[in-house]
């Protein structure tokens, strides 16, 4: 498949740049010009430096891909923050601009709080974390409202909290639910559940939940 990946200097996205060039897709990999990016060469992959909030700049990131991944990140927790629902509304229009129609988009399972969340989850530990994330969990979720409002062939994945670690495959997901009791995740094996799930028409305008 022929890949962009937005947010490709950070965690999730070198993950997704790697694992897909591991398994002989086509990258495409955005990032800001003062990004530094921390994988090699690679004959099926090609870098762009631009501004993901501008349509006109991303365009050609997006023109004839099979798909866009986003793992953008959202910015500091102590001030308001735009960075994931902005990139995400740029994204969008580039696309539409484009024809191009799978999108895949990272967001956080601690932003919300649903009946797969266990009762101690749901009572105490989620409404302290949204207390002190409230600024980029409200970015993430205004980024999934600008998702939903598209006719874009969409997912969105939410995760926990995101640590470094291997590639394991042995994680849980569960469409529009939190899955119960997990509260970390490597990057790797997120990045793993998004590349495998891509041509899944089972996740086309879902939210897959994953964690260990």
């Amino acid at each position: 498949m022929r890949l962009t990946v937005f947010g490709a200097s950070g965690g999730t996205g070198t993950q997704l740049v790697r694992q897909a060039l591991g398994a002989g897709h086509e990258v495409t990999a955005v990032a800001r010009r003062s990004s530094r990016l921390s994988f090699d060469e690679h004959p099926l992959l090609s870098v762009i430096r631009a501004d993901v909030r501008s349509p006109d700049a991303i365009g050609p990131a997006v023109a004839g891909r099979d798909a866009v991944l986003s793992a953008l990140g959202s910015g500091s927790a102590r001030t308001p923050t735009d960075v994931c629902a902005a990139g995400v509304r740029s994204i969008v229009r580039a696309m539409a601009d484009t024809g191009t129609r799978r999108l895949v988009a990272v967001s956080a399972s601690g932003a919300f709080i649903d009946d797969g969340d266990g009762p101690v989850t749901r009572l105490i530990v989620k409404p302290l974390l949204q207390r002190v994330l409230r600024h980029p969990f409200a970015d993430m979720r205004a980024m999934e409202e600008e998702i939903r409002g598209t006719g874009l062939a969409w997912t969105i994945v939410r995760p926990p909290r995101l640590i470094d670690g291997p590639r394991t495959g042995r994680y849980r997901t569960s469409l529009n639910r939190n899955v119960r009791g997990g509260l970390t995740l490597s990057r790797a094996d997120l990045a793993d559940c998004i590349l495998s799930r891509l041509d899944d028409p089972a996740v086309l305008s879902a939210v897959v939940c994953v964690g260990n």
